[in-house]
């Protein structure tokens, strides 16, 4: 139904106001066609004939007709303005009811699209969690071409004619199936360090399973863990020896660090079985400790579902009995010993603006007490490095 504007409406209105007060104003009133009859009257008569009496019924007539055609005008108008405010009463209503039924079927389509985005939501949420249980290569298995061996290998090939910038890199190390991407850093103490493990602020979490830690998690970018598989392919290449470098940063914004001039792994059978040669640096050997049983190195990774710290049934820490070395560190993976002393992806998190950490380098020592740690990365280059 076609319903005329309110401005139509009014116009018209207007118009017929106008239109009807020009009539009135056309029509003289009663009154005053009485007033001149009585004017009439009262000049002197002719003394040769008076007013008949035709004239004054015609007169008479005249104030009738005269009134009757006032009073129907007014009627008129008094229709006109009745019909005219009714069909704007019921324009309002009709214009209400319209305007209700849109609001009406808006709200539904509203809350059928809030319906879909939520379910939406729901679902990408779902993905997410399916998508962080599985472990995901940063480069599928297809043909890439890469930049070198390691970054040690970059250095020395394209650094040679050109300065080689730290940052990501296509590598493809003897005995890899397939290429990977790694974080080079080419600045640091003469370059060609490939870095195997970062922490900073504690924004990703390293309690994670042993398929996690096998194939590697977090950002290259920022903080992360290359993997297990990655580690062994750069660090046990048949053409090079590598040497592992740990840099430590304390919650006062001191440094340490730890160097072993040799590193392998070996392979995924021995579960990546850690070697490390001669120790250099001022933050303490860690990974061997004081004590026999305090020696991490020639041991096992372990994860809380893949348990090979060596406590069986239990070991015996601060003379509390142990099980589980990563369980006993929040579910962290690391080559314990019955525990031991260095765990570099222990816990590692901000509770507002108090450091929670639990990564261990405890030979570093302060007061007599570790130093609390705030960053760590782990770096291996090659020892022939030139």
């Amino acid at each position: 139904m076609i319903y005329p504007s309110v401005s139509s409406l009014i116009f018209l209105n207007i118009i017929f106001f106008i239109w009807a007060d020009s009539i009135f104003d056309s029509v003289e009133p009663c009154s005053a066609m009485r007033n001149s009859t009585a004017t009439i009257a009262v000049e002197p008569a002719s003394p040769v004939k008076n007013l008949s009496t035709d004239n004054l019924e015609k007169k008479k007539k005249c104030c009738v007709s005269c009134d009757s055609q006032a009073k129907l005008l007014k009627e008129e108008k008094y229709y006109l303005c009745r019909n005219l405010q009714n069909s704007l009463i019921e324009y309002a209503r009709s214009t209400k009811k319209m305007i209700r039924n849109m609001m009406d079927d808006h709200q539904s389509s509203l809350d059928y699209l809030s319906n879909q985005v939520n379910e939406l939501m729901s679902r990408v949420m779902i993905l997410n969690a399916d998508m962080s249980r599985k472990p995901i290569d940063v480069f599928p298995h297809r043909a890439v071409q890469s930049h070198g061996l390691d970054c040690s290998d970059i250095k020395d090939t394209i650094g040679s004619v050109t300065k080689t910038p730290s940052g990501l890199y296509i590598i493809h190390p003897e005995g890899a199936s397939y290429p990977f991407e790694v974080l080079c850093e080419m600045d640091f103490r003469g370059g060609g360090w490939t870095v195997i493990q970062k922490r900073t602020e504690g924004t990703v979490e390293f309690q994670r399973t042993w398929s996690e830690y096998l194939e590697g998690f977090g950002d290259l970018s920022g903080e992360f863990w290359l993997g297990l598989r990655k580690i062994f392919h750069i660090a046990n290449q048949k053409t090079a020896s590598f040497m592992l470098y740990i840099d430590l940063e304390s919650e006062d914004d001191t440094y340490a660090y730890a160097s072993y001039d040799s590193f392998w792994l070996e392979d995924e059978v021995c579960s990546f079985k850690i070697h490390l040669g001669r120790y250099s640096g001022n933050a303490g050997d860690a990974f061997r400790g004081y004590r026999k049983e305090d020696n991490q190195d020639t041991l096992p990774f372990s994860t809380f579902d893949v348990d090979n710290d060596g406590c069986n049934p239990a070991c015996s820490l601060h003379e509390q009995p142990i099980k589980s070395c990563s369980n006993f560190s929040e579910k962290t993976g690391w080559w314990f010993n019955q525990c031991g002393l260095a765990n570099l992806n222990g816990v590692h998190r901000f509770t507002r603006k108090m450091l929670v950490t639990g990564i261990q380098w405890d030979t570093w020592m302060m007061d007599g007490k570790p130093v609390r740690i705030k960053s760590v990365s782990m770096k291996i280059r090659r020892t022939y490095f030139r």
